[in-house]
């Protein structure tokens, strides 16, 4: 039977998104701001950049981007991203052998040879419950025993989840398709998706169901909202709950064989195509832009790091990547020249996590530094519950950085109420709300999750491994744990409502990811690793004194 959902209820679905209209005004570049100067919990790049020796550069430094895509040709990121030396555009030929043709800017691990592109994707509960289903569908559990036994328990486990998700998406998207249907026809009567509030207002229409969207439109256009803001707040939910339907949480969409891999050779590495922008780039783009956005340029916006070059690594569809996969790009990044790797997605199943864990050991021992947001579930992360993690072994590796979100605000909030969280497996928090950055197509917007927090702190990261080259990526999280701003305050727990406790046990170092710190604790901190270039600030004594900043 197909569920029906009244006018009046579709409006009050509207009206009851959560920060839709009014917001506390920020700086768009709060995260590069100063907690002490500006009165927000920025990570103090601005203050850093002007006590830094007149003239002085550091070494060009390579982060790779793992994500959805990346707009490469984005008027603030087209000039920092990497370019393969030794590979020559459009040519059809590995010119450098690394095994990838063409791959310029990076590469694509969820496409084809073809230029054919993975856009969705399940979940990984799906992709499990659809191997177990083939040998358990009909099955009667009662007569099982051992070990089959608990995994018939596992498959009905993923079962009920799978279903009962798709379910409640289908119904989530029932409502919202009403919504999406009269936006759609109000845009068509205005003849535009950017009208003026004079438009609006003057519009006639014969419909009164349509005169009352209107009027929301008009009333929180006057409170402060743009057409597009409250546009979003239908079509956002809309895909959202559209995508977890018809694709994540569907046991019948099968779109891996598009790539032509074979999936279940875990060695394999010579697949996909170089466009590393793909079918939707939004996230990719915006992540990038965080860390190193061409700073100076009055384009935009300021990057955290100021001589960076974005290697883009396409591994993430709309849904959970995969592990092959995952561990492919770090491999790839390391072997053409990355020094830093940001990593913001996650999932909560990892079926070959041990491929990612050999990855993640390549990379150490190839000195690279790994940057992972902690997740968006409001929950604490026990090393089972979000991967990929670093939980291979006793001991944290030493070249792994968890980052949990910041609201704008010092204060109750500061923790994002989404945050993961964990004293022994979440390292720091860095800026995650309202974070302004690019996006495909010469855009900017706000984008808000861990995944924003964990590109801040790989610029943080970026700017020590360029101006401290001989510091070891185990130095490097040494210095950046080492030189948070400690909170000693009070705060409200992430995914609660009202259950307090100290900032300081949300993670590990207990504190605030600062560049400013940073760099202060990296030019008093000896350098490990031999053979590098030299160091660009050798001693604290080089950096401008705060009372004497130069303008």
């Amino acid at each position: 039977m197909k569920l029906k959902f009244s006018f009046a209820f579709l409006l009050t679905a509207l009206f009851a998104v959560p920060g839709l209209f009014a917001q506390d005004a920020v700086p768009q570049n709060w995260f590069n701001l100063d907690p002490a100067k500006d009165g927000v919990p920025g990570v103090g790049t601005e203050s850093i950049y002007k006590r830094l020796p007149a003239g002085r550069k550091g070494q060009p430094v390579i982060v790779a981007v793992i994500d959805g895509g990346v707009d490469y040709k984005h008027e603030d990121l087209k000039d920092v991203m990497w370019v393969n030396p030794k590979e020559i555009a459009g040519n059809g030929i590995d010119d450098d052998n690394n095994g990838y043709i063409d791959d310029i800017h990076g590469w694509n691990f969820i496409g084809n040879a073809k230029g054919e592109n993975i856009h969705y994707d399940n979940l990984e509960v799906t992709r499990l419950y659809v191997q177990l289903r083939k040998k358990y569908d009909g099955v009667d559990g009662s007569k099982l025993t051992g070990a089959a036994k608990k995994e018939f328990e596992q498959y009905e486990e993923y079962k009920n989840t799978v279903e009962s998700n798709r379910k409640k998406n289908e119904e989530q998207l029932a409502q919202y398709e009403g919504l999406k249907k009269m936006l759609d026809d109000l845009v068509k009567a205005l003849g535009t998706d950017e009208p003026t509030l004079n438009e609006l207002k003057t519009l006639k229409l014969d419909d009164p169901r349509m005169n009352r969207v209107k009027q929301v439109f008009v009333q929180n256009i006057e409170g402060g909202a743009t057409f597009k803001d409250v546009a979003k707040q239908i079509t956002e939910p809309y895909y959202y709950y559209y995508s977890n339907a018809r694709y994540n949480f569907n046991p019948d969409f099968e779109p891996r064989s598009l790539v032509g891999d074979n999936y279940n050779d875990l060695t394999q590495r010579n697949y996909g195509n170089p466009d590393v922008k793909g079918p939707d780039a939004t996230h990719g783009t915006h992540v990038a832009g965080i860390i190193g956005a061409a700073r100076g340029n009055k384009i935009g916006i300021d990057g955290v790091a100021d001589n960076v070059r974005i290697m883009a690594i396409r591994t993430v569809p709309d849904g959970d990547e995969r592990d092959k996969d995952v561990a492919n790009s770090i491999r790839y990044a390391v072997d053409n020249g990355a020094t830093v790797i940001n990593m913001s997605f996650g999932k909560g199943q990892s079926p070959h996590k041990e491929v990612v864990y050999e990855a993640i050991k390549y990379a150490l021992k190839k000195d690279v530094l790994l940057i992972h947001a902690a997740g968006n579930d409001g929950s604490e992360n026990t090393g089972d519950n979000n991967y990929p993690n670093d939980k291979f072994s006793k001991k944290r590796a030493k070249n792994w950085i968890e980052v949990g979100a910041l609201n704008p605000e010092i204060g109750d909030h500061l923790a994002a109420d989404f945050s993961n969280y964990s004293g022994n497996l979440v390292d720091v928090f860095a800026p995650g709300v309202q974070i302004y950055s690019t996006m495909p197509e010469n855009t900017y917007e706000n984008q808000q999750g861990t995944s924003m927090a964990a590109p801040v702190v790989a610029g943080i990261a970026a700017v020590i491994r360029s101006y401290f080259p001989d510091l070891t990526a185990a130095q490097v999280k040494e210095v950046m744990t080492g030189s948070v701003i400690k909170q000693d305050i009070k705060v409200l727990k992430p995914g609660t409502e009202d259950e307090m406790v100290s900032f300081s046990t949300l993670s590990t170092s207990g504190g605030i990811a600062n560049l400013e710190k940073a760099v202060e604790l990296a030019a008093k901190t000896p350098g490990k690793k031999k053979g590098t270039p030299a160091r660009s600030i050798k001693s604290a004594s080089e950096l401008t004194p705060k009372d004497n900043i130069r303008p």
